[in-house]
C-alpha cells in the first residue's frame, strides 16, 4: 500500500498515517520499511538510511503529537504540554539537510533528520499563515485535516476520489431510497386501466 497525500503539508501528511481514527483504526507506520516508503514518498528526502524499530516509535509518537496540535489548534483549545514539548524537541535535533548537484536538489538524511525536518514543518504550519485554511474532511469516518486553499475555501473533503465520491454516493443512495420509500403505492389488477 503506498501512502497518501492530500493534506498539503508534510506535517499533517504524517498526522494522517493513521487513518479512520473514529472507527477502525488503520495504521499505515507499522514497520521500519514503511516509515523509510513514507519519507521518500512525501519528498521529504530523496534518500534516506534504514529506520529501526526505535525510529518507527519517535515517529509515531511525533504523529499523535502533531495530530494532538493541530486539533488543538482548529478547536481553538489549549495545548498539550507534553504534545508541544515533543514537536519542540524533535524540531531542535539537526534536520535533513538539502545539497545542490549537478542534476539538482538532492536530501539525504537519516531518521531522526528527516523526523526534525517534519517537526519543523508542523511549528511552521501551527504559527503560520495557514492555520485558518486546516479544516478536518467532512466525511465521518476520516479523521484526516488538510489545507483548503481551494477557491472561496469550499473544500470539504480530503480527496474527492477517497472521501467526496464515497459520502456523495451514500447521499444520493439515502435520498433515492426515502423517495422510493415515499412514492405512493399503486396497484392495478388485470382488466383494469
Amino acid at each position: 500500500m503506498k501512502h497518501v497525500f492530500l493534506c498539503g503539508d508534510p506535517a499533517l501528511d504524517l498526522a494522517c498515517t493513521l487513518r479512520a481514527r473514529r472507527t477502525e483504526r488503520v495504521e499505515t507506520l507499522d514497520a521500519p520499511g514503511r516509515l523509510d516508503a513514507w519519507f521518500l514518498e512525501s519528498g521529504v528526502v530523496d534518500a534516506i538510511s534504514r529506520s529501526r524499530d526505535a525510529d518507527l516509535i519517535q515517529a509515531v509518537a511525533l504523529r499523535e503529537a502533531i495530530y494532538a496540535l493541530v486539533t488543538a489548534r482548529i478547536a481553538d483549545a489549549e495545548y498539550d504540554d507534553e504534545a508541544l514539548g515533543l514537536v519542540n524537541a524533535t524540531a531542535r535535533k539537526p534536520p535533513a539537510e538539502p545539497q545542490l548537484t549537478a542534476k539538482g536538489r538532492w536530501v539525504e538524511a537519516t531518521p531522526v533528520q528527516a523526523l526534525s525536518t517534519v517537526a519543523r514543518h508542523a511549528i511552521e504550519l501551527l504559527s503560520g499563515p495557514d492555520v485558518p485554511l486546516m479544516k478536518e474532511c467532512a466525511n465521518p469516518e476520516c479523521t484526516k485535516i488538510f489545507i483548503d486553499r481551494s477557491r472561496g475555501g469550499r473544500r470539504e473533503w480530503c480527496g474527492m476520489e477517497s472521501c467526496g465520491n464515497k459520502v456523495k454516493a451514500a447521499a444520493y443512495r439515502a435520498r433515492r431510497k426515502e423517495a422510493q420509500a415515499a412514492a405512493p403505492v399503486t396497484t392495478t389488477f388485470p382488466g383494469e386501466a
